[in-house]
């Protein structure tokens, strides 16, 4: 089994920072992609931004250029930078992973999220 725990998540002002983390745990054979996803109150859950195992990325349009994504393979561990942050960044946010185990096929997983709230 797999478990994705988040942390990182809080309150900050618009205009700071928060770096999100996200470590991956269990019977780990490889992790192919990881992903950020977010969702905000009365809305679908949306791609903040992925890297794959060559450390491609992929970004939202909306946070391009304040957001960076990054992956520490020795620790099963993806990151989010959060720079510049706006009150519509108020999401909770999800880690997700397209993990291979030792016993079955690559699926993806899911973390349990957490808040992340900008004041004006």
């Amino acid at each position: 089994q797999v478990q994705l725990v988040e942390s990182g998540g809080g309150l900050v002002q618009a205009g700071g920072s928060l770096r999100l983390s996200c470590v991956a745990s269990g019977s780990i054979f490889r992790i192919n992609g990881m992903a950020w996803y977010r969702q905000a109150p009365g809305k679908q859950r949306e791609l903040v931004a992925d890297i794959t195992s060559g450390d491609s990325t992929n970004y939202l349009d909306s946070v391009k250029g304040r957001f960076t994504i990054s992956r520490d393979n020795a620790k099963n561990t993806v990151y989010l930078e959060m720079d510049s942050l706006k009150p519509e960044d108020t999401a909770i946010y999800y880690c997700n992973a397209d993990i291979r185990t030792y016993y079955s096929r690559a699926q993806n997983y899911w973390g349990q999220g957490t808040q992340v709230t900008v004041s004006s």
